[in-house]
């Protein structure tokens, strides 16, 4: 049978608190709206684009490997 002192218990359960970032996240104009014709839809203050989902562009993330360029 292993005996644990005490103070070797103790200092298995202590940790350090999480601290987040200090940095605000930037915000863009707080009232703006998606710039497709007929579109009501409002923005996020924090969406850099001009567009609303629906309307933004679709883009494809390169999710690993090298981007092959055309010879």
């Amino acid at each position: 049978m292993v005996k644990v002192r005490c103070d070797m218990a103790e200092q298995a359960l202590k940790g350090q608190r999480i601290l987040g970032s200090s940095r605000a996240p930037k915000v863009i104009s707080q009232e703006r709206i998606c710039i497709e014709r007929d579109c009501e839809t409002k923005l996020s203050r924090y969406n850099r684009r001009e567009q609303c989902y629906a309307h933004a562009p679709t883009k494809f993330p390169r999710l690993r490997g090298r981007v092959v360029t055309d010879a």
